[in-house]
């Protein structure tokens, strides 16, 4: 399989297309700006009240979605606004709730059981601590998603469908770009230590990377010991020409600790926001790779209708959905910032 990317979509296999494909045009996808924020140990109810075009006049159903996102991360905010339109479309009673901590995240599921919702999409970013939880979920009989973090253990823990990006592939992906501009050592920065998709990504760029690669552990919920820490990593080694960050809040942070460590390093990074964007356009990020978390959680919950009112799931239950990667650089941040200013990519 050739890895090598342009600035193009990632193209899925051709069944994984198909499954895409069918439930994308299934979904009559409206693009809406709402405004909402990540925290720790959240609950938020989006009654998906509202105009819509196509709104389903289907039983109202409950749906939770429960993330391991952490507070202040805008890239929340992203899959949220996915869910939220979903669920305005399909006549769905939306319940978020987040925790970066899996115990809690594991909680907060349970808490979804015991409200006897319809349905629940999660994320799986530390599947182990998740695995009792969502058995409790299917002996309950109630139907659940995954969506984010997970693709190697979704199948396993016996859950419907999976939308998102082969976090190792993508990685993958990313390494063979670092070799196309040149770069001759990076480092990969992962702000969450133990984060199955995170690690995964690094791994894919050390597996294509010609350079040379390191792993440097921050904590991602203190963003100024995240600057602090990269800054020294810089100071230390002058060597450094990349600095690969896994989320674009860290990558936004990067780019001042370049200039604080009076470095010549290059910032690239996964995920997009709306900052993120321009500073692409700008030439302060090199480049970013983009899963589209809209996608992802548009997807979760509209899987979740589709099943209960006509018995569909792509992917047959055995491939994930692809949404990434695709790369964004100077080339197309242009055309994907018309979108970014309305809060959805």
């Amino acid at each position: 399989m050739d890895r090598r990317f342009s600035s193009r979509p990632f193209q899925p296999r051709p069944r994984r297309l198909a499954a895409l494909a069918a439930l994308t045009v299934a979904s009559a996808l409206v693009i809406t700006g709402c405004s909402s924020s990540s925290g720790g140990k959240q609950a938020q109810e989006s009654t998906g009240s509202g105009s819509a075009a196509g709104k389903a006049d289907t039983p109202r159903m409950k749906v939770a979605m429960i993330t391991h996102a952490a507070p202040g991360d805008t890239f929340w905010d992203l899959i949220r606004k996915g869910a939220q339109q979903a669920a305005a479309k399909d006549n769905v009673e939306l319940v978020y709730s987040s925790d970066p901590i899996a115990a809690n995240q594991a909680n907060l599921v349970q808490n979804a059981i015991d409200q006897k919702v319809d349905g629940i999409a999660l994320t799986l970013a530390k599947p182990d601590a998740m695995k009792a939880v969502v058995a409790k979920a299917k002996a309950a009989g109630i139907p659940v998603v995954g969506f984010n973090g997970g693709i190697d253990a979704w199948k396993e823990q016996g859950l419907l469908e999976y939308f998102g990006q082969d976090e190792q592939v993508a990685g993958e992906a990313f390494g063979e770009r670092l070799n196309t501009v040149g770069a001759k050592k990076a480092v990969c920065v992962i702000q969450e230590q133990g984060h199955v998709a995170l690690e995964a990504r690094c791994a894919g760029v050390k597996k294509t990377f010609k350079g040379t690669t390191e792993n440097l552990y921050v904590n991602g919920t203190d963003m100024p010991s995240v600057k602090s820490t990269i800054t020294a990593k810089l100071r230390q080694d002058g060597a450094i020409d990349r600095v690969v960050t896994l989320g674009a809040p860290f990558a936004l942070t990067a780019v001042q600790s370049v200039k604080d460590a009076g470095s010549k390093a290059e910032v690239a990074t996964f995920d997009l926001n709306k900052e993120l964007v321009a500073a692409v356009k700008s030439g302060d990020v090199e480049f970013a790779v983009d899963q589209q978390p809209y996608l992802q959680g548009y997807l979760a919950v509209d899987a979740l209708w589709l099943y209960r009112h006509n018995g569909n799931y792509s992917g047959g239950g055995v491939a994930p959905v692809l949404t990434g990667p695709a790369f964004v650089d100077k080339d197309n941040a242009d055309a994907i910032a018309a979108f970014a200013a309305k809060g959805t990519r």
